[in-house]
């Protein structure tokens, strides 16, 4: 089974709506943490499920261990939210939210599933305002925790064989936080979103 690609309209409307809700996941994070968020320029991309892992490197170039939250959405569209936050970087979010003393594994696990509900849920809600869909998304859960990259996701035991991968990440300045959110939608996602996203450039 082949995906046809996005024609360059799709990917240029794609690229616009992505723009639109990471900003808002940006300006949301910031709010939060009263600091300047640097973000990425969106990338789309669809992969194989044999390449998912080298996909997933080439997106985030980190060669210590990370923390993985992984947060479902459903409806109009449906896919996973996957999200990687550099191990150095997590106690920087518990400086600027206020913690004083070193964050037991507890609590660092309760800051970033609060920290991933933030992004996510801006994010898709960005999505779906700006093409006109619905969603719902279940709660964020920890998929792993002080791993390696490459060890994430197991093209094995992944319920796929292509996927839109659409991928945003957001550092703070001066500081070493770095999280990468990836958002995967898998073949029977994929029509939806193109769909929605030709109607969201003929209602201009």
């Amino acid at each position: 089974m082949s995906i046809a690609p996005l024609t360059e309209d799709q990917r240029d409307a794609l690229q616009e709506v992505l723009n639109i809700a990471m900003g808002q996941a940006g300006n949301s994070l910031a709010r939060i943490l009263d600091a300047f968020v640097e973000l990425s320029v969106p990338r789309i991309r669809f992969v194989e499920v044999s390449m998912v892992t080298s996909t997933i490197e080439e997106f985030v170039p980190c060669s210590g261990e990370v923390t993985a939250v992984r947060q479902a959405f459903f409806d109009d569209l449906r896919g996973e939210a996957l999200i990687i936050f550099d191990q150095n970087g997590c106690q920087d979010i518990a400086d600027l939210m206020g913690y004083d003393d070193h964050l037991d594994v507890q609590a660092q696990q309760e800051l970033l599933l609060d920290v991933s509900n933030v992004l996510v849920g801006a994010i898709l809600n960005g999505v779906t305002n700006t093409l006109g869909t619905h969603l719902s998304y279940s709660a964020p859960s920890i998929m792993a925790e002080r791993t390696l990259l490459n060890q994430i996701i197991t093209p094995e035991n992944v319920p796929w064989t292509h996927s839109a991968l659409l991928e945003v990440n957001y550092s703070l300045k001066d500081r070493d936080f770095r999280s990468h959110l990836l958002l995967f939608m898998a073949e029977e996602a994929i029509e939806a979103l193109r769909k929605a996203v030709d109607d969201f450039v003929e209602s201009f």
